[in-house]
């Protein structure tokens, strides 16, 4: 297409139309219930993890993904054409022909969503660790033998390229949700950190998104929360950075208050739109 300005009402419209979103949270805390909350008509659940127990009587639909090959012609259908990839690479124009030539139900349906599920990161990268130990990059030159360092290389740039396709893929709202990890360390203090293959990704995703919260367990405590990750009675999503918590999270769009309820419409809506009054946390 070349160079062109992007005008500030068609900026403003690419903004409400699609947000990326990293949504973290432990084993159990209903991450993947979360995409009732999405209309089901515009709604496809990419499942990374044979998932979809807690969605029975949802309405929307999923396409189950068993290898990290597979996840990225999804990518591509969601994505469309990259035109910085390598002609014979992922996301590529020959790549793209080929997955709707091969998959032209998908292709149709994925075409008519807006919100785009992917459950799980977490997944995704032990999927594309499994790929990437079986390509030339993770066995020395020299010896033959398996190379960890080459294949968790191999791993981090492409699941890092998959995420930000998923990024660009116009006029959809994309969200990843990944296990949050609970780390005790040696002397005794607590830590949550997102649970994934290869620490690389790990540290760019919240780059690469535009929102990351953590969903989890809470107690009332007064005016605020209690975080209570094993019985809390209240689920709840921490939207801002520097939490009381110290929990992953980032709003980009400064509309969200330090939590929120599990609802992701309600959520998208503020992100969006503007930030009403007299909200409490």
């Amino acid at each position: 297409m070349g160079l062109r300005i992007v005008t500030a009402d068609e900026r403003l419209a690419v903004a409400n139309a699609k947000t990326t979103v990293a949504i973290f949270g432990p084993a159990g805390a209903g991450k993947t219930s979360l995409a009732r909350s999405l209309p089901p008509a515009e709604t496809v659940v990419i499942d990374l993890e044979a998932g979809m127990k807690s969605l029975q009587g949802w309405s929307g639909d999923s396409i189950p993904v068993r290898s990290f090959q597979d996840a990225a012609d999804v990518a591509c259908l969601v994505g469309g054409i990259d035109p910085a990839a390598d002609s014979q690479g992922f996301f590529s124009a020959a790549h793209h022909q080929h997955v709707v030539a091969e998959y032209p139900d998908l292709a149709r349906m994925v075409e008519s969503k807006r919100y785009v599920f992917v459950d799980s990161i977490t997944d995704l990268t032990r999927q594309a660790m499994g790929w990437a130990k079986t390509r030339p990059e993770a066995f020395s030159d020299r010896t033959g033998k398996p190379d960890t360092r080459g294949a968790y290389g191999l791993l981090a740039r492409e699941t890092i390229s998959l995420l930000k396709h998923l990024q660009h893929a116009p006029g959809r709202t994309v969200i990843f949700v990944g296990i949050l990890e609970r780390v005790v360390d040696e002397f005794g203090r607590e830590t949550f950190q997102p649970q994934m293959e290869g620490s690389k990704v790990a540290r760019e995703l919240p780059g690469i998104v535009d929102q990351v919260m953590t969903l989890s367990l809470f107690d009332p405590d007064g005016e605020t929360w209690r975080h209570n990750v094993t019985s809390g009675t209240t689920r709840r999503l921490v939207c801002r950075s520097g939490n009381i918590w110290s929990l992953p999270a980032k709003d980009r769009s400064g509309q969200l208050d330090p939590t929120e309820p599990p609802d992701l419409m309600a959520v998208l809506n503020k992100v969006n739109g503007a930030r009403p009054a007299g909200r409490a946390a």
